[in-house]
Order: C-alpha cells, then sequence, then structure tokens
C-alpha cells in the first residue's frame, strides 16, 4: 500500500448544487488526482457513479470522446443542472445500491459517493463484477469519520441541546454514527484476488479556506447533509449554533484570514 501526503491549499437539507460548486475547486482536486491514476488507453464505456453537477463526467467525455459516457446520481437537482448544457453523455437517476449497468464497463469512477452506500463488503466485488477484461473501478472516499468536524457533529447531537442535552432521537443519532468506510486493509482483501493491478492509497490534504464559519460551510454541502435532514427547524437552529461555536474553536482563524481543514481522503484503483 502507497502512502501520499499533500499540503496545499442552510435552507434545505438535500443536496446544494449552488453550496457544492462553491468549494468545486477544493473537491475537484481529488477527484483528477484520482483520474490521473485510471490506467487506461481508451475506455469505451465509462460510468460517472455520484456524478454530481457532472464537472469529472463531461471531463471524461472530453479526454476519451469516442467513450459512451454515463453519469448517474440519485439527485434530481444535481442531474437537471448536470444536463443543462448538452452533450453526448447520458444521465440517469439511480440508486447504487440497486444499479446495474446497461452495458459492462471499462471504467466505473466514483468520487466522494460510495461512502453514502452501506455493506462495502458487497458493494465493491460487486462493482468490479460489472468491468469488462481489463476494466477498471477507481474510487475515492473521504477518511472523515474521526476527523474532528465529523467528531463534532456527533458529539453536538449528543449533547448540544439546552442544558446539554441530546438533540434528535437516539436511534437517529446511532444511525448517523456508523463508520462509513472500511479500514483500507479490507478493500485490498476485497479485490485483491479479482485484480490484476490493485493501488490502495491515503492521502492528507490542508484545504485553505475563507469566509466566516468556512468549515461549517464546507460539511454542510456533503457530511452534515444527513444530521440536518434529520433534525425538525428548532432543533437544526440549535444544532447549528452549537456545532458553528465548537468549530471555531477546533478550527480557529489563522493570522492571514484563512481557516486550515485537515482532510484525508482514501483512494482504491482497481484493474481487472
Amino acid at each position: 500500500m502507497s502512502t501520499r501526503v499533500h499540503h496545499g491549499e442552510i435552507a434545505g437539507t438535500g443536496w446544494d448544487p449552488n453550496l457544492y460548486r462553491k468549494f468545486s475547486d477544493h473537491r475537484m482536486r481529488p477527484a483528477l488526482e484520482l483520474l490521473d491514476r485510471v490506467p487506461l488507453e481508451s475506455p469505451a464505456v465509462i460510468y460517472d457513479l455520484g456524478c454530481g453537477l457532472g464537472q469529472l463526467t463531461r471531463i471524461m467525455s472530453e479526454r476519451w470522446p469516442a467513450a459512451n459516457v454515463y453519469g448517474l446520481d440519485n439527485s434530481r437537482e444535481m442531474l437537471k443542472e448536470a444536463a443543462a448544457k448538452p452533450s453526448s453523455i447520458r444521465w440517469i437517476k439511480a440508486d447504487i445500491r440497486a444499479w446495474s449497468p446497461d452495458e459492462p464497463a471499462d471504467l466505473i469512477y466514483s468520487n466522494a459517493t460510495l461512502q453514502w452506500v452501506e455493506a462495502h463488503r458487497d458493494l465493491f466485488p460487486r462493482l468490479v463484477g460489472f468491468l469488462k477484461s481489463g476494466g477498471c473501478l477507481a474510487v475515492q472516499m473521504p477518511l472523515s469519520w474521526d476527523a474532528p468536524s465529523h467528531r463534532l457533529m456527533r458529539q453536538t447531537l449528543a449533547n448540544g441541546g439546552p442544558g446539554g442535552r441530546a438533540l434528535a432521537t437516539e436511534q437517529f443519532r446511532q444511525s448517523v454514527a456508523r463508520e462509513w468506510l472500511e479500514d483500507p486493509e479490507v478493500y485490498y482483501d476485497l479485490l485483491a484476488a479479482r485484480s490484476k493491478s490493485l493501488d490502495v492509497w491515503e492521502t492528507e490534504y490542508f484545504q485553505i479556506l475563507e469566509g466566516d464559519d468556512p468549515v461549517l460551510e464546507w460539511v454542510k454541502g456533503t457530511g452534515l447533509r444527513p444530521i440536518l435532514r434529520g433534525l425538525d427547524d428548532a432543533e437544526r437552529e440549535i444544532f447549528l449554533a452549537e456545532y458553528a461555536r465548537r468549530l471555531r474553536a477546533e478550527y480557529p482563524v489563522r493570522a492571514d484570514g484563512r481557516t486550515l481543514y485537515r482532510f484525508r481522503r482514501l483512494f482504491v484503483v482497481a484493474t481487472v
């Protein structure tokens, strides 16, 4: 296993394309690094699972213009924006848990999506099973469960209410406390016997964020969504005020007015 470290730079509770776009440059960097590691010359059939606004889907379509490219997402709002600009890409609304490809794939690519899908010990073998011989599964997922920002999410739910009481139900708190990913060694064990080549690595980024409560704004676009969606209006207001206070203490503004946000990512590239 190789390890690399890089140092660089709510109204609704569903996917917000505008909020996601606000941090698109930060979020694109690991996506592009993953794409750069795909060892295929000319894939004919490409699926982008969790394509969101479709930026990476379009890059793949431009990189391999002869390919049949599919962008798949379960957000109608994201797909509507993705499809607004004409292209040859076929946009599909589907749930990855029940999805199977219309035609065998040369490349199945997924950037920061599969952490939302349970049962990886079943999911990853199923995905490589959709590949043609010589095909590639390329996945990037955030290793954020034990990050301070996400630990504080769980703690604020547990004791962030008036008088230190819990917010939401115990059942809900348990549901959002699950670890999203397996250990990297698990993905190796799942895929090694099914792959001709396999690369598993981690990268840690120092995101340089600007603005008021920038870490809160960052996680609103991704990891905080299930919590905001599960709270009622009064609980959500209490949660956000207390969570923002705790984040400001954990992630202080630097002397230049910016905030550093340490963020780890797991990459898996398997060729069958």
